[in-house]
């Protein structure tokens, strides 16, 4: 079963009628085959929609237009059988809005050495087909990802998975809205930036509402759905003695339940995709929340602290191209180092707000004093992550540009217990080793907020950058400190 069922992408294939109907009818039974395999693959996760094939720049345009307002389509894979003169491409190129992958692929994958003829040839042509048309797109400054092999290939369907979940990411920032409710925290660099321009080029709003507004929607709910809530915090989750029934803290779980229906009513009201606050601005809150984040963002919505709202709308998109995969995605911040164990190791963590997608093991639920925010002592779900591959990706504003810095990671076991430390954590081993992939964000400007992911692979998020104009900086086993320098000095130059 496809992960993304509800989104498409377009299939269209090029050609002319210069070679006659006969050879456009085999073009079209082609076309027609590799689509419905790429739709029946397994390790394709959007639905892969056919098209009839296109001859002429009117047929061209239509298709292109009809695929921009079709909120469905998410993107289109063009392929040349033939030879498609690539003039015909420009009007409809010019429009297009969606994401584009460029197929260069052949629908025989070996020459027919006893038969070959010009009647093959002249059908068989997407070798120099596929370049007249890469040509356009590279003269007209097309972003565009270019998939080259056999349509059979795993490896081929892989990379159409990866930039299809890059789609279906970018696709849902469109006109999406995110609620920040106060400002940044004060001073702070890295969480300030455009929005106005961040929504020009991304496509996402970001609107404050007071802190008020929130308070407004709990003190409307329904204390039966309070109660019902912390029913399924009890049955969910390993229970501190102080929220438990005849518990010290009851009052407090209570509260915190009514924190995550206000929020999520609030959110769902606002058709909003996620959120930000900041322990700064909590007027009218008696905690801040932390299981009711922890919650929400495990369902699907964006999230970052202390008014960050460029990481909240990096974490929704990351949370998106992630559906169906094993692992999760989720608020992160670099907290504190060990520089002596395995050759220096980062635990990751936030106050409050880590959520439950990278659990493994045991979920506690419990209540602790901040220390920060003078609020009452928040609920929070504690755990640790699971082990295995992943990587952290920051978004940041660089006056004329946005970045996106990614850092793959070993997330790693803690080797020792953490009992007194009343947070969600995880610990890894940045590649390709701690000072070098440290030294390398530092240069890069990298956030101190990020989104942690289990599951997606560093190329779906290069996928991203290239429909999103974003500059990628890869930080990974193959990084050295002298290449990396040399690649931002050319990249600021």
């Amino acid at each position: 079963m496809k992960s993304f069922s509800q989104y498409e992408v377009w299939f269209i294939t090029g050609s002319q009628h210069l070679y006659g109907e006969a050879t456009l009818s085999e073009v079209t039974l082609h076309a027609r085959e590799i689509a419905s395999a790429l739709d029946a693959s397994e390790k394709i996760a959007v639905p892969i929609v056919f098209k009839p094939i296109v001859t002429t720049a009117a047929e061209i345009y239509e298709v292109i237009a009809h695929a921009n307002t079709q909120k469905s389509c998410i993107g289109l894979i063009t392929w040349m059988h033939t030879f498609s003169p690539a003039k015909m491409w420009i009007n409809g190129l010019k429009i297009l809005n969606k994401p584009l992958l460029h197929l260069h692929t052949q629908f025989q994958r070996t020459i027919p050495w006893e038969t070959i003829d010009m009647n093959y040839m002249n059908l068989n042509q997407s070798a120099h087909g596929d370049r007249e048309f890469g040509y356009i797109c590279t003269r007209m400054k097309l972003r565009r990802k270019v998939v080259v092999g056999h349509w059979k290939e795993a490896s081929v369907h892989q990379e159409i998975d990866y930039w299809s979940r890059a789609a279906a990411g970018w696709h849902d920032w469109q006109g999406a809205q995110f609620v920040r409710f106060g400002d940044n925290m004060r001073q702070v660099a890295v969480t300030e930036g455009d929005k106005v321009g961040a929504e020009m080029q991304f496509g996402f709003s970001v609107n404050t509402h007071a802190v008020g507004d929130l308070v407004e929607q709990m003190n409307g709910i329904d204390p039966v759905l309070v109660e019902r809530l912390v029913s399924l915090y009890e049955s969910s989750y390993t229970m501190d003695e102080k929220l438990k029934v005849a518990g010290s803290h009851r009052d407090f779980l209570k509260e915190a339940a009514r924190i995550e229906l206000g929020l999520k009513q609030f959110l769902e009201a606002g058709n909003f995709k996620g959120f930000t606050n900041t322990f700064e601005d909590l007027y009218g809150l008696h905690q801040l929340p932390g299981i009711a984040v922890q919650r929400l963002t495990c369902q699907g919505y964006g999230y970052a602290g202390e008014g960050d709202w460029k990481t909240m709308a990096l974490v929704r998109a990351m949370k998106v191209m992630g559906t169906g995969l094993p692992g999760g995605n989720a608020f992160m911040e670099d907290y504190t180092y060990d520089f002596l164990e395995q050759g220096g190791v980062v635990l990751g963590a936030h106050m409050l707000e880590v959520d439950e997608s990278l659990a493994e093991g045991e979920i506690r639920c419990e209540v602790h004093p901040l220390g920060i925010g003078g609020k009452a002592d928040p609920v929070r779900l504690v755990f640790t992550a699971g082990e295995g591959s992943a990587l952290n990706a920051s978004l940041v504003a660089m006056g004329d540009k946005y970045r996106l810095v990614i850092n793959k990671v070993q997330a790693i076991k803690p080797p020792r217990d953490l009992p007194n430390l009343p947070v969600a954590r995880t610990m890894w081993q940045p590649l390709p080793d701690f000072k070098t992939a440290c030294a390398a964000w530092i240069l890069a400007g990298g956030a101190h907020h990020t989104c942690f992911s289990q599951n997606l692979p560093v190329a779906i998020l290069e996928d991203f950058a290239e429909m999103a104009g974003l500059e990628p900086l890869i930080i990974d086993e193959e990084t050295n400190l002298r290449g990396f320098k040399l690649l931002l000095n050319q990249l600021n130059a």
